[in-house]
């Protein structure tokens, strides 16, 4: 069992990743003078993952939303579930499922040691029966009709069944009613014995711990797993959106709209570099501080909602802009003329210094916060990218990268605007 301590000294900073004698990758980033610690243990598993084959063998299928349903599940035991476990400890404790990955969290100021033995044992330890799940489904079907009726939750949705026309990111990370009403207790444990293996997860621990802690824990509750080979299938999508314009009406006060540009993924998902020159484009482009953000303001046509995001994962990769607007068709042809101008006239060099030290300011703050670096090296680790390489290469971004990101990043041609109305 390796410890690789990775050190930044221009930060001053240092954590420890350890490939564990069980399969599981680990990373414990200590604190000092920290009260909280936050652990996560995530698997590389997410609602875009509903066909695949395992060592090359045949491909399986199952049901969408599966696993979302499966985090809902992991909690609960023949003894009862791991809240009232964490109950005991004080633990605060979560779970989330996203497109591409499920993770296991909590955090805490008191009985770590503890708290880590019950997130390292119920989520290695599946138990699924026809009763449980047949419950499950009525109550997982509420929250589908829930976020069926939600706009900020539609408008995204219907963004991305646009602009997508086969990969599974098109779809609800709960699935469908319908889709839900075919998960198995077997369904549930061919996806939980083909992507909760060790080898396929992540235990980050951030805060008031130490490594010594932490693997004697894991030493203590982890199970060896064999490795195997995943493979995600999806089916090839083209280059272009399926509909420039999706709209629905919902009780709302002001429309709201998303903004998708879509771009071609990689097959590996993007480098540190890209990633840098991707965060500070979009802040030069549209922070609060930016061009853009101000003309919009000014003529009344977005408020304090309106943000943006780089949107990316395995098979997918985009750039999403989104808010509140009396006039959503006419936000989108402003930010889409900008982009346009901006390519022809070149990025002003004293705005590109200004939004690389933003950009290079806020990943150096987010080292203050234990949740952020668990999530951030999480996610790095599933998409192999390394944090203090990220921050290097935020700060030795040049202006020509990111003009050339530009040219590449955001096609006018490739778009879609999501737009929610009110009823009336």
């Amino acid at each position: 069992m390796d410890i690789i301590e990775i050190k930044s000294d221009s930060l001053a900073e240092k954590y420890y990743k350890v490939k564990h004698d069980s399969g599981l990758t680990i990373y414990v980033y200590p604190k000092d003078g920290y009260s909280s610690t936050y652990a996560i243990f995530g698997t590389k598993y997410g609602s875009i993952n509903n066909t695949f084959r395992v060592d090359n063998g045949e491909v399986v299928k199952v049901p969408d939303g599966i696993a979302h349903y499966l985090e809902h599940k992991l909690f609960e035991s023949e003894d009862g579930d791991a809240f009232s476990r964490y109950a005991k400890t004080g633990a605060n404790a979560n779970a989330y499922t996203s497109f591409d990955k499920t993770c296991y969290l909590f955090s805490c100021t008191d009985n770590f040691e503890e708290s880590l033995e019950i997130l390292l044992d119920f989520v290695q330890s599946p138990y699924f029966t026809k009763e449980t799940v047949a419950k499950e489904q009525g109550i997982i079907g509420q929250e589908i009709k829930m976020y069926d009726d939600s706009p900020a939750w539609r408008v995204m949705f219907n963004m991305l069944m646009n602009m997508y026309k086969n990969h599974p990111v098109r779809i609800d990370i709960a699935g469908t009613v319908e889709s839900i009403a075919e998960i198995t207790p077997e369904y549930l444990y061919t996806c939980y014995n083909t992507y909760y293996n060790l080898n396929n997860m992540v235990l980050c621990v951030a805060g008031n711990t130490s490594v010594d802690t932490v693997l004697k824990i894991a030493d203590k509750m982890l199970k060896k797993c064999d490795f195997h080979e995943i493979e995600n299938i999806f089916e090839e999508e083209p280059e272009g959106v399926l509909s420039p314009f999706v709209e629905q009406k919902l009780p709302v006060g002001l429309p709201l709209f998303n903004l998708g540009f879509k771009e071609t993924a990689p097959k590996k998902r993007v480098d540190e570099k890209t990633l840098a020159c991707s965060e500070i484009l979009l802040f030069l482009l549209a922070s609060s501080t930016s061009a853009l953000y101000r003309k919009l303001m000014d003529e009344n046509l977005i408020n304090v909602s309106f943000s943006y995001e780089f949107f990316e994962g395995e098979g997918f990769l985009g750039t999403i802009f989104s808010g509140e607007s009396r006039d959503p068709e006419k936000v989108a042809e402003i930010i889409k003329e900008y982009i346009e101008d901006l390519k022809k006239s070149g990025i002003d060099k004293d705005e590109f210094e200004i939004a690389k030290r933003a950009t290079y300011g806020d990943a150096i703050s987010g080292l203050n916060s234990t949740d952020n670096i668990a999530n951030i090296i999480t996610d790095f680790d599933f998409s192999d990218r390394e944090l203090y390489t990220y921050i290097d290469a935020i700060a030795n971004t040049t202006l020509e990268e990111v003009e050339k990101r530009l040219c590449t990043m955001l096609d006018v041609e490739k778009t879609t605007l999501s737009v929610i109305r009110n009823v009336e």
